[in-house]
């Protein structure tokens, strides 16, 4: 799950109590974050990645409040109409055909406060978690935060030719031209690609022609650095979709929310398109949340005053409606769109609480499913083989696809997180991750597990099958396709079957040093060793032999004739 490191003082700050390590998790029992540890002043939580706002001191600290009693209710942020600024953004037709998307708000500091060196390294630290969750590495949306009284509106995001692009890069103190910079600096090794074309770049100036940004690559010194005594920052973000840009752009105004600052729109003028006032990023969004909807995920009806009270507690505000409610949801839940999902923060809010077990009155037992039963099999074979079994998720990162080459397995629709962004097709793009993370223990590494994989089903109802894999993989010096190999003759042995080897292309695997096992003429196995060019930039240092035996396959060819 995604894991970020707060202050935990400044947290208590907010919340409004101070709060000893085992009374926060007891707090956090009934939210979608967890403590993972404490370290003096430092806390590390980690949480589902639909409640990214839990990552930062302001949002978690707005949560506490709720259910602390130090403050309900949605926060009280809305800059007032006289005070939202009649020009903004002016967008200039070249980005569309590359990154087309801007959005932002105003956030001003309350009387007597200004930005505090906590605040300024809270909010750069929760840009960068956001770059890389919902901006999927800036592919998506990127995030910058500028001083306003060191710029002047309208802000003109365009494409400009790079010869023309003059600018004090933010880490620098010369003035370098696009050409240079894009040649030179590593943010613009690792992000220029998603913000230039050809001999030019996306920019933002402001009115004076002064350089804010190379966007998604770096601010400008000049105009494009917050510093400690601000007290009226502009947020912006630009990305390939207007939802990115909009959840980054809300889910950034939660640090500053918390603290009492205002928020006001930042109007975006197209050239031949309607102008908007931008209010839609900032403005709370209604769901309609029917009575009977929590009755049916409850198990029982809740009065009118518990539900606007949990509500309450979880920062949103309930209208009562004839059969229902509409609440409405500040612009750093993003998660919440439908009624599923308003019901399940009103019955985390009640809080989950333990039951008596009570056995169905029936004269029958459940018992596991011999194909259930025939996969436990497998697995108890690996463990006696003296693999280890690890732990993996079934959703997959950007890189571990990436990584393997061949064909894409399932992509998840507006994944939260790039990290979660696939469902695995083969358990190898799983274990090595798990390589990866533990080169810094000794060799040999054996590991395997019985577990399940998704892949592409055209003619079924959602387009995919989930299958169950016996996987391996092999990490010492010996280590190759001859070992695999022979695991998979042991493994379909133990079932009294005997496969036909043949050689194959597998993508990951050394060429010529790679198999696919048959049974009765259906693939059952696949085999090989993975190829260095993919071991090496994870940092493993011995040969990786790999296996995995389709057991969805294999079942059907080995079940006995009276299996039902």
């Amino acid at each position: 799950m995604p894991r970020s490191t707060l202050d935990a003082d400044r947290l208590c700050a907010i919340a409004g109590r101070t709060l000893a390590g085992a009374a926060l998790d007891d707090l956090l029992f009934g939210s979608k974050a967890e403590v993972e540890a404490h370290d003096a002043s430092a806390l590390t939580v980690s949480v589902t990645p639909d409640r990214l706002d839990l990552l930062s001191e302001g949002g978690l600290g707005l949560y506490l409040q709720g259910v602390l009693g130090t403050a309900r209710g949605l926060p009280d942020y809305r800059a007032k109409l006289e005070d939202t600024l009649a020009a903004g953004f002016t967008v200039d037709r070249s980005v569309d055909a590359l990154r087309p998307s801007i959005g932002g708000a105003v956030v001003r500091a309350p009387a007597g406060r200004e930005l505090d060196a906590g605040l300024l390294a809270e909010a750069v630290r929760f840009q960068e978690i956001l770059h890389a969750s919902i901006g999927r590495n800036r592919r998506a949306a990127s995030l910058g935060i500028y001083p306003i009284d060191r710029l002047e509106f309208p802000v003109r995001y365009a494409l400009e030719a790079m010869s023309v692009v003059q600018f004090v890069p933010l880490d620098a103190s010369d003035e370098v031209g696009a050409p240079e910079f894009f040649r030179d600096h590593p943010m613009a090794h690792v992000y220029g690609p998603m913000g230039r074309a050809g001999d030019s770049c996306l920019t933002l100036r402001d009115a004076t022609g002064v350089i804010l940004s190379l966007p998604p690559v770096l601010n400008g010194r000049t105009a494009g650095e917050a510093r400690v005594g601000d007290r009226e920052l502009l947020i912006e973000a630009t990305g390939t979709r207007e939802r990115s840009v909009a959840e980054a752009v809300g889910l950034m105004l939660v640090p500053f929310v918390a603290q009492g600052w205002e928020v006001g729109p930042i109007p975006v003028e197209r050239v031949g398109r309607e102008r908007s006032d931008g209010a839609a990023i900032v403005d709370p969004h209604s769901v309609d949340l029917p009575s009977r909807l929590l009755r049916t995920l409850g198990g029982e009806g809740f009065s009118a005053s518990v539900v606007e009270r949990r509500l309450a507690e979880a920062r949103l505000a309930g209208h009562p409606q004839p059969h229902g409610w509409l609440v409405d949801a500040p612009p750093w839940r993003p998660d919440l769109t439908t009624p599923v999902d308003v019901g399940e923060d009103v019955l985390l809010a009640e809080g989950v609480r333990p039951e008596e077990g009570i056995l169905p009155s029936s004269r029958t037992r459940g018992r596991l499913r011999p194909e259930t039963l025939f996969r436990r099999r497998f697995a108890s074979s690996l463990l006696g083989l003296g693999l280890a079994a690890p732990h993996t998720t079934l959703l997959v990162s950007e890189s571990a696809v990436a990584r393997l080459g061949g064909e894409l397995p399932l992509h998840i629709r507006n994944p939260v997180s790039a990290e979660f962004a696939y469902v695995r097709d083969r358990l190898l793009v799983s274990h090595l991750e798990v390589l990866a993370r533990n080169t810094r223990h000794g060799y040999p590494q054996r590991l395997g597990e019985v577990a399940p994989v998704v892949v592409r089903a055209p003619g079924t109802e959602t387009g995919a099958r989930t299958r169950y894999h016996a996987g391996l993989v092999l990490a010492h010096e010996g280590a190759g396709f001859a070992d695999a190999a022979s695991l998979v003759d042991y493994l379909l042995r133990t079932v009294d079957v005997t496969a036909v080897r043949e050689p194959a292309e597998i993508p990951g695997t050394i060429a010529g040093r790679a198999a696919r096992a048959r049974v009765a003429g259906e693939p059952v196995a696949e085999m090989g060793e993975v190829a260095p060019d993919i071991l090496a930039p994870l940092g493993v240092p011995v040969p990786v032999g790999w296996a995995e035996v389709d057991l969805s396959a294999l079942w059907p060819l080995v079940r006995p004739r009276t299996t039902h």
